[in-house]
């Protein structure tokens, strides 16, 4: 018996796979016609969160924030069975993910941050990750279970908020580099690029297979050997900012980024290669 709290689009597909593998599930959600909907594929729905959790060994979460979470649980506490796991997959932040492990403990309930790389279509089909992290012999006993509804899961360690730290870092990736195609598609529109040179250009050359390279170029520290040096890197970038200016289209990422050429450029490393603009940045 598993009780799932939150039915959005990827909590809702949860669920059926949930029971699509044979479990009972019970339900809820804030807006109850979200859970509602839910028991036509066999969960059982409830109005509140307490009763939701009543007789479930298993808790899971998908939520919105620190807030929504601690307020869901403070409102389920009163139904939990002693001994029960909650599993939470919102994303969060790292120090509220550690908080809420500490103090569930205290509480004597086990709670472990299980934040996801999946979208709705995953978390039916059991492909994506789930990011763990912290009680090591916990992890163990509840990767068997986790795994059969994900592609992988990755194990981040020992400390608790490492999983959630990692989620941040993986969808600050994601928001910029979406960012930073909507840009794209911006100069697209001020060029008159069409949608189908645009696909004929990324179906022939893929930069994604860049990013590791990228990343280690990054954080070698060694910016004496450019491959592009950072002066025509900016002049590019001029360019960008022109032909949109030119042409009435808005850019959101790029003048940002010019700006930090910039910085970098009156400190003296405009002959550099341009990824000394991470130079400040690169963790040990």
């Amino acid at each position: 018996m598993v009780a799932f709290l939150g039915m959005g689009l990827l909590g809702s597909n949860f669920v059926r796979a949930m029971i699509g593998k044979g479990l009972q599930v019970q339900v809820w959600n804030r807006t109850a016609s979200r859970a509602q909907a839910m028991e036509a594929y066999g969960a059982k729905a409830f109005e509140n969160a307490a009763d939701a959790v009543k007789g479930a060994d298993r808790i899971y979460l998908t939520l919105k924030d620190d807030a929504s979470v601690d307020e869901v649980l403070a409102a389920a506490s009163a139904g939990l069975k002693p001994g029960a796991i909650i599993i939470d997959h919102t994303t969060t932040s790292a120090e509220g993910a550690a908080q809420r492990t500490r103090a569930w403990k205290e509480r004597g309930f086990v709670y472990q941050h299980a934040p996801v790389f999946m979208g709705p279509a995953n978390a039916l089909e059991g492909t994506g990750n789930i990011l763990v992290s912290g009680d090591q012999e916990l992890i163990s006993r509840l990767e068997p279970e986790l795994a059969p509804f994900t592609g992988k899961v990755l194990n981040f360690g020992p400390e608790p908020g490492k999983a959630a730290a990692i989620k941040l870092m993986g969808n600050l990736f994601l928001v910029t580099f979406t960012a930073g195609l909507s840009d794209m598609l911006s100069l697209c529109k001020a060029l008159n690029i069409k949608q189908d040179e645009v696909y004929a250009l990324f179906n022939a050359w893929n930069p994604g297979a860049q990013v590791v390279p990228r990343l280690k170029r990054l954080t070698a520290g060694t910016y004496n050997e450019p491959s592009w040096e950072l002066n025509m890197s900016r002049k590019d970038t001029q360019l960008f900012i022109n032909a949109a200016a030119e042409n009435g289209t808005h850019l959101a990422v790029i003048p940002a980024i010019a700006e930090e050429m910039d910085r970098w450029i009156a400190k003296g490393h405009g002959s550099e290669d341009w990824t000394v603009i991470a130079k400040d940045n690169i963790p040990a």
